[in-house]
């Protein structure tokens, strides 16, 4: 597979402030898991990182990491898209026969080849998730950090008198580094000073290839539908993914 790409790796006795620092370094939403064979045993993601609070340095992997999404270099990308789509996952574990890492597949980059090969048929508020966890613009950072760590959701529309203004993401946490953490501690830093805009949106009407394209265009993992001003619902890559009905068996 022309798509694999060489990922962060680290063994479950490393400490949760070093996959902080790596996962602030990269581009990657996720980290696995290897033992001293190099055979992969799961994975750890920016949820995981930020579980932790940061004066806890000596808190190590071990407890926290999760079953991982694994395909074979033999795999069709139809397998892979189907493992991505069951697990969630923003990437999955390339393995051979007897369970080492070779590497990764960002779903970010198997996002645009499949939707190369497969029409996504249908409108937004077909594919799109009606359940949808939004953030005040004027709430305290701490709220969106609990909010992460309870819903599960990677990033949440930002609202100022129930006008969508921003998008905030658990990568903007993370990212901020010791300046997140000193605005978490202090409680007075409000969403708005850390989140992004502008904020790209669409609406439940617009076709299901119009928003995968603002997916890649903008290389977002969320995207806000909005009716009437108001927000309707969310749609991400495994959410359009997932509407065209990939077929496993299928080769490409």
């Amino acid at each position: 597979m022309d798509i694999v790409s060489a990922v962060p790796v680290l063994g479950d006795h490393d400490h949760i402030t070093r996959a902080r620092q790596v996962l602030r370094d990269d581009a990657f939403r996720e980290i696995y898991i290897v033992d001293a064979k190099g055979r992969c045993t799961g994975y750890i993601d920016i949820s995981d990182a930020l579980r932790v609070n940061a004066t806890r340095s000596n808190v190590t992997l071990e407890g926290f990491v999760k079953t991982a999404a694994m395909v074979t270099p033999e795999d069709t990308l139809e397998k892979v898209a189907a493992t991505v789509i069951q697990s969630r996952t923003d990437s999955t574990a390339v393995v051979d026969s007897n369970g080492k890492l070779i590497g990764g597949i960002l779903v970010s980059d198997l996002f645009p080849i499949v939707l190369s090969r497969h029409e996504p048929k249908g409108k937004v508020a077909d594919c799109m998730s009606k359940k949808v966890v939004t953030a005040e613009a004027n709430d305290p950072l701490q709220r969106v950090h609990t909010l992460i760590i309870e819903s599960g959701y990677t990033a949440f529309p930002v609202l100022k008198k129930h006008l969508l203004i921003g998008m905030i993401s658990r990568r903007d946490l993370l990212d901020a580094g010791h300046f997140r953490r000193s605005l978490m501690q202090s409680g007075n830093a409000m969403v708005e000073e850390l989140m992004t805009t502008p904020v790209i949106s669409i609406s439940p009407e617009q076709e299901i290839r119009t928003a995968a394209e603002l997916l890649i265009k903008h290389d977002i993992s969320r995207l806000p539908v909005e009716e009437d001003g108001k927000v309707v619902g969310i749609l991400d890559r495994h959410d359009v993914l997932n509407g065209l009905k990939i077929q496993a068996e299928r080769t490409l």
